[in-house]
């Protein structure tokens, strides 16, 4: 017991002070972070350029494409040998991320760099349909895990530098620093403190200078949105809000089915042969379904495409999406899933086209609108994604119209009960894995954050009317600019913040009675 009170007195004593060096803890985590995710993207450029030059020179000689088909299927085994070396570096990797947040996981954060680089550099460049986000974001993750062991930090610096990592592996991905810090905050850690801010934007900016000392200060995507939306062009827009949401619904019931489907093949080399070996049968009769699909929101905004040639690659980019995904193989869906939304837009825009000119000249327009929609109903973090495309584009002067739509988009699946999507996959892999029924405490301690939120469960409860999972203490309750420690009797006041420490092994319950009593708002039926 002495050494357990040791411990804990000097997480908090260490948790107190580090707040104090996050901001240089953030800037050295998003220069390690922001150095091999822009190596990784460096990578991927060539592989990319070099996948394009093969298809072009089999297209013309025949003898290329056995030859083609032979290394595919070698590249299948290669993923295959890395996911059995590293089981944790399947799929996008942001699900890993968010399970090692809650305790639940603690992979190895240099194998997971080494395999998931070059599993997805292999898997991206053969030509799935795949992005790399999510790999940049578990990378970045895992670089910041990295420095936090090598400096020897405890669990809650380390999950603090975890989520820096992640932040600046999105900014270095898309040159987005201000979406990496959200997406953070959002997704990953799922909290808000203003050091955490601090922390993030440090790391995310860093990434962000390093990112554009190599690409240059060109947005991901160069084209120019120069007509903005007449307000009697509003109607389509709630339109097209519903129409997307729907579809956000199709595509999280098509990504659950479909892992159902491989879950029955038995063969782990089997699964990740499907999508290889269709790589190279597209990449010889359809190759605008290959890769995450950077160069085909390009060639949407060119307007060269008729509403049947659209319906056709939103059907084949969708379901190859779902295929290359459902397998396992390494990369992300954040950009597949941004280029389709992008190809609904582009479909809606030339649809009303062909009945009226109200929207002469707003194609651009709505393939930001599918984008951002499309992500605020699939992934639910609105606010990231109308940040991300605005970046991601270079104007930030379509904020109302990306917010309308996001907002229709997101309202749909979440009437429906759809869970969002990196929710749903990180269930699934914790299935997989029986990690929920992991009962054992470790003996490391974190620290956990919360806000009591106006109109919350626990607002106006006492400490000791909340039933805490066991091993949890509440060390800090902050309150303005006053702190102090609780005890049984004190009571919640909207606003209060409060620091629990607890074993790393309940973390996961302990967050979900935080958001069930302290950030849901509880409604009165009168």
């Amino acid at each position: 017991m002495q050494g357990e009170g040791h411990t804990v007195k000097q997480t908090i004593h260490r948790y107190r002070n580090f707040r104090y060096a996050l901001i240089l803890q953030g800037i050295a985590v998003g220069a390690v972070s922001g150095a091999i995710v822009v190596f990784f993207r460096y990578l991927l450029m060539y592989a990319e350029k070099l996948l394009s030059l093969i298809l072009s020179y089999g297209s013309n000689h025949m003898w290329m494409i056995p030859v083609w088909f032979v290394f595919l299927i070698g590249a299948a085994f290669a993923v295959l040998m890395l996911l059995k070396w590293e089981p944790f570096i399947s799929g996008s990797g942001i699900p890993q991320v968010e399970g090692e947040m809650m305790g639940e996981i603690r992979p190895c954060w240099w194998r997971v760099i080494i395999a998931k680089m070059a599993g997805g550099l292999i898997a991206i460049g053969s030509g799935l349909s795949l992005g790399r986000e999510g790999p940049s974001i578990q990378l970045g993750a895992m670089a910041g895990k990295g420095v936090a062991s090598l400096t020897q930090r405890t669990r809650t610096e380390e999950k603090l530098l975890i989520t820096c990592g992640a932040s600046a592996g999105l900014s270095a991905a898309f040159n987005a620093p201000i979406a990496g810090v959200l997406f953070s905050l959002e997704e990953v850690h799922k909290h808000f403190s203003p050091e955490l801010l601090l922390s993030t934007m440090a790391s995310s900016i860093t990434a962000d200078f390093i990112s554009r000392n190599v690409f240059g200060l060109q947005p991901v995507f160069d084209f120019q949105i120069h007509n903005m939306m007449p307000l009697t062009t509003y109607g389509h827009v709630i339109i097209f809000g519903l129409i997307i949401g729907v579809m956000g619904v199709l595509y999280l019931k098509a990504i659950s089915k479909t892992q159902d489907l491989y879950d029955k093949i038995s063969s782990q080399l089997g699964r990740l042969l499907v999508p290889f070996l269709l790589a190279g049968i597209l990449g010889f009769i359809y190759p605008y379904a290959l890769g995450g699909g950077h160069s085909l929101v390009e060639t949407l905004t060119a307007n060269h495409m008729a509403v049947g040639a659209l319906i056709v690659l939103l059907v084949i980019k969708f379901g190859y999406s779902m295929i290359s995904f459902g397998s396992g193989a390494p990369g992300g869906i954040f950009l597949p899933l941004l280029v389709i939304g992008a190809v609904i837009g582009s479909i809606y825009y030339h649809t009303v086209g062909l009945m009226t000119g109200s929207l002469n000249g707003l194609l651009d327009n709505f393939i930001i609108l599918g984008m951002a929609g499309y992500f605020a109903a699939i992934v639910r973090a609105p606010i990231t994604g109308v940040i991300l495309i605005s970046e991601m584009t270079g104007g930030f002067s379509h904020l109302l119209t990306l917010s309308l739509v996001s907002l229709i988009a997101y309202i749909i699946p979440d009437m429906l009960n759809m869970p969002p999507v990196y929710d749903q996959l990180l269930h699934r892999l914790l299935v997989k894995l029986k990690l929920k029924k992991q009962t054992s405490l470790s003996g490391e301690k974190v620290l956990v954050e919360g806000i009591v939120f106006h109109g919350s469960h626990a607002e106006g409860l006492k400490v000791s009317e909340i039933d805490w999972p066991k091993t949890c203490l509440l060390v800090s309750l902050l309150r303005g600019e006053a702190e102090f420690v609780p005890r049984g009797d004190t009571t919640f006041l909207a606003g209060d913040k409060i620091v629990i420490l607890c074993d790393e092994a309940v973390q996961g319950k302990l967050r979900k009675v935080l958001s069930e009593m302290c950030e849901t708002i509880k409604l009165e039926i009168r």
